[in-house]
């Protein structure tokens, strides 16, 4: 299971990637205790399908601040 680059980094929190919903859309990022901790990818998608879709085949971008 991949790991978010930013959590990691900035936080040192080793926590994995999933797909997350906020008002401009589907966006991969993590969380902690059940609350958004990063936004990992540049992209939003308009559908969950299409950010798993993205996460599975690796066809995101990664933020990287």
């Amino acid at each position: 299971m991949a790991e978010g680059y930013l959590a990691l980094t900035q936080c040192g929190k080793t926590l994995p990637l999933q797909v997350l919903r906020s008002r401009n859309g589907f966006y991969l990022g993590t969380t902690e205790d059940g609350m958004p901790f990063s936004r990992e990818s540049q992209e939003y998608w308009r559908s969950r399908g299409e950010a798993d879709k993205a996460l599975l085949a690796g066809t995101w971008h990664q933020r990287r601040f």
